[in-house]
């Protein structure tokens, strides 16, 4: 995989909490930190898209029903005493 330099500028705050997560032993410099950051950034992005999916495949799917919480729970203990 190709490596692109990049130059990024830090208040004092952010580079002290940048140093300390190198210091503490979690990253090995501060390229490994920024990239954590990067992956942890991208894996957020896709689980947003995945609920926005889901949540419009749900308004979607027809007319809500009301929640039958007695018949759910009679069937998880037929389930139960099936199992």
């Amino acid at each position: 995989m190709a490596m692109h330099r990049k130059t990024i500028t830090l208040t004092e705050q952010q580079d002290s909490w940048v140093k300390g997560q190198i210091e503490s032993g979690h990253f090995g410099n501060d390229s490994e930190y920024i990239r954590h950051l990067i992956r942890r950034d991208q894996e957020a992005q896709e689980r947003l898209v995945m609920l926005r999916n889901a949540l419009a495949e749900g308004e979607s799917s027809g007319k809500p029903e009301p929640l039958d919480v007695s018949a759910i729970k009679a069937a998880g203990r037929k389930r139960i005493k099936a199992g």
